[in-house]
């Protein structure tokens, strides 16, 4: 069990320079399950005033951390996964009941991020700097020796979404950590508890007071505030592409690191192996309910195959279970009402325009069966906006330059799959699409975790990755010694 008390009762605290506060206005934030409306828990809601303090004692504690050297940085980190896995059940229970992210998949999460964080903090060991000689230079006689470091931004301003609130979250804090930067930690409302538990295994493994600091509160009282503040030195982002995106005009001259939303398509050609290709595509469109930004969110499928793809797919779909996440449900609640009125606006608008509903379309409260559909057309929202759910819309095209033609007209540009037995025809495909990343045979998904993630257009902005986020998280500096 966790040493040190951070709640009272269903009331959860933030950490501030290294004590667990609450709020001086009083106010807090319900939490509430997706699955039957009990109340999960209470969080702060953190006032701008508020929020103030905790910028400035991050500042506060930079300097001194930034000299502590690598070594020990990572071994705070080490020491931090270990206490994630001690406590596995433990939060893994909080994702079931806060999120409706099934047992195994939460634990999934937790082992997951606890690797990530083992990794980074061997990683940020091995992210040095360069030296560098003027005599290499054509023509340059003056004796000049550069030495490149790597040196930390200063505060970096943490902001992680609900549906991998521990994974997504250390995703970024563990990479800052160990590039010497201190983290303002904001978590998402929805998910706040999960995270505050991942605060405090990073507070028990020895992280110094303000190093991190952790606020909760709704991101329309706070959000612009932290985002602006002029004591925030980099912004590392997952959400929305409409918030990213006003995360950016406000932003000015900080870095950023934004992992945005996708519609990302699974591109099927005449020659591939239907029953993996279908096996995939299952996989990546209705895990966690659809609920991810790598979820597969379209089908282009050459005419041809579009019926033995459609006969493979059904009785996978038809195999998953749905209902509640203590009972290891395949398909859970989404995270609110309002999250399935959504889906339900683009499954409706797509009967309304003619779409050929093949499974699903049944709802219980925001408890959303997987549904595809068959004979979706580019008039139709769900061809171009993404669901978040358990909805796969099916298109079918004339060839393999259609299928890139649609994939690059969408503003998004996360990951796309290419399923075919031509590995020629593979890379000639992958290297028209206009995304991050292109799965060949495989699912849309993030990971491993040192792979290099991106996304154009409205899916992101930078590089993440373990390396690339220690990266991202630091600058160069160069001294440059003069010789006679």
């Amino acid at each position: 069990m966790f040493k040190c008390i951070f709640r009272e009762g269903n009331v959860y605290k933030c950490l501030l320079n290294g004590e667990w506060i609450e709020s001086k206005t009083g106010q807090r934030d319900q939490i509430f399950s997706p699955t039957d409306g009990a109340l999960v828990g209470e969080v702060q809601a953190i006032s701008k005033e508020e929020a103030n303090h905790f910028v400035l004692s991050a500042q506060a504690a930079q300097k001194a951390w930034a000299k502590v050297p690598v070594t020990e940085r990572a071994a705070v980190v080490h020491k931090a996964a270990e206490i994630l896995e001690r406590e596995k059940e433990t939060i893994a229970d909080i994702l079931v009941k806060e999120i409706a992210k099934n047992k195994k998949s939460a634990l999934s999460e937790i082992m997951r991020t606890a690797d990530l964080m083992h990794f980074t903090a061997e990683e940020g060991k091995r992210v040095t700097g360069e030296s560098l000689s003027s005599d290499v230079f054509p023509g340059y006689s003056e004796k000049k020796l550069l030495i490149v470091n790597r040196v930390p931004l200063g505060v970096v301003l943490c902001i992680s979404p609900f549906n991998y609130p521990v994974n997504l979250a250390a995703s970024k804090i563990a990479p800052a950590l160990v590039a010497g930067n201190s983290v303002v930690f904001k978590p998402p409302t929805q998910g706040a508890i999960a995270a505050l538990y991942l605060a405090r295994v990073f507070c028990e493994a020895g992280v110094p007071p303000g190093v991190l600091n952790v606020l909760t509160g709704q991101g329309r009282e706070i959000g612009d505030y932290l985002v602006s503040h002029s004591g925030i030195n980099m912004i590392a982002f997952t959400g929305s592409s409409k918030v990213g995106k006003h995360i950016a005009t406000l932003a000015g001259m900080k870095p950023l690191l934004l992992e945005l939303g996708g519609k990302d398509a699974a591109i099927v050609l005449p020659d591939a192996d239907i029953q993996a290709a279908a096996k995939h595509i299952v996989a990546g469109a209705f895990s966690y309910s659809g609920q991810r930004c790598t979820a597969v969110k379209r089908i282009l499928i050459i005419e041809s195959v579009a019926n033995p793809l459609i006969d493979a797919l059904l009785p996978l779909v038809k195999k998953l279970t749905v209902g509640k996440p203590e009972n290891n449900a395949d398909i859970t609640p989404l995270i609110s009402n309002a999250a399935a009125d959504y889906v339900q606006e683009l499954i409706d608008d797509a009967i309304g325009k003619g779409a050929k509903l093949l499974t699903g379309n049944q709802r219980e409260k925001n408890l959303m069966y997987p549904t595809i559909f068959d004979s979706v057309t580019r008039e139709m929202r769900l061809a171009w906006e993404e669901p978040f759910g358990p909805v796969l819309p099916i298109m079918r095209v004339k060839n393999a330059n259609e299928a890139i033609q649609i994939a690059n007209e969408s503003e998004y540009g996360l990951q796309t799959s290419v399923f075919t037995s031509n590995i020629d025809q593979a890379f000639e495909v992958a290297e028209k699409l206009e995304v991050g990343t292109v799965q060949i045979n495989s699912k849309t998904e993030r990971g491993p975790d040192h792979f290099p993630f991106m996304g154009v257009k409205s899916s992101g902005l930078g590089t993440q990755g373990i390396r690339y986020s220690i990266e991202a998280m630091s600058r160069s500096k160069a001294i440059v010694l003069n010789f006679k």
